[in-house]
């Protein structure tokens, strides 16, 4: 199962780059309905219906090719989705201005769960305006869980 994923990572990683797009995950996993092997996909303007069809596309021909798949399985491209996970201070960088949801491993000021307006990122620690208005510094190590929200 780690080789399916290192291996059709590298494969999107050569593509992607080429399509404008970049690789935010990779997954190969048993779902209720069979194996489902996934791909997310990104990039900074959004994900269109063509470029998904596009990374299914040259992915499925890269699977016929190599046969690294030796049971059924199905195929999924998509993007990250508008509520998408925050992983790296570089993708809470990317995100300034908009709106996220951290849950927190220790409180600050008496709160665990912040939600607020990415403000800046610097040196290892997020800045986020509160919407009661309140600015928090949250230490990228003491965050558990981010991720942008509507």
């Amino acid at each position: 199962m780690d080789t399916v994923i290192e291996r059709v990572r590298e494969f999107a990683e050569s593509l992607l780059p080429a399509m404008g797009l970049e690789l935010f995950d990779v997954q190969f996993r048993r779902e209720g309905h069979g194996w489902v092997l996934r791909l997310v996909v990104d990039k900074k303007e959004g994900v269109s219906l063509d470029d998904c069809s596009q990374v299914s596309r040259e992915t499925s021909d890269f699977l016929d090719v190599e046969d690294i798949i030796d049971h059924p399985y199905h195929l999924e491209v998509s993007s990250p989705g508008l509520e998408r996970p925050l992983r790296t201070m570089a993708e809470c960088q990317r995100h300034l201005g908009k709106k996220a949801r951290i849950k927190l491993n220790e409180e600050v000021d008496s709160q665990r769960v912040i939600i607020g307006e990415l403000v800046t990122t610097e040196q290892n620690e997020l800045k986020v305006l509160s919407e009661e208005g309140t600015t928090y510094r949250i230490k990228w190590e003491n965050i558990h869980k981010a991720r942008l929200t509507l």
